[in-house]
């Protein structure tokens, strides 16, 4: 299985959205929290082609997008085929 990373804050209701599927589907991420990071908030936009809102979400060298970009794959029948590449 790829690596899975997102960048969040603790705040974001779509960031929580984000995990909960990932972690109802078993799947192991790292998270980053870019909330008061600079550092990872520069380092997420520059991976994320200048998107800045979170959650900004890479599996292995995919970039997702955001939650909705996530649960489409998922609705499609494309999450875990990704999931499993790798």
């Amino acid at each position: 299985m790829p690596a899975v990373e997102l960048y969040t804050t603790p705040i974001c209701p779509y960031c929580i959205a984000a995990k909960e599927l990932l972690t109802k589907k078993g799947v192991a991420f790292t998270e980053f929290n870019v909330m008061g990071n600079a550092e990872k908030r520069q380092e997420m936009f520059a991976r994320a082609n200048g998107r800045t809102t979170v959650p900004q979400i890479f599996i292995g060298q995919t970039h997702v997008g955001g939650c909705d970009e996530l649960y489409e794959l998922e609705h499609d029948g494309k999450l875990d085929p990704l999931l499993a590449a790798g």
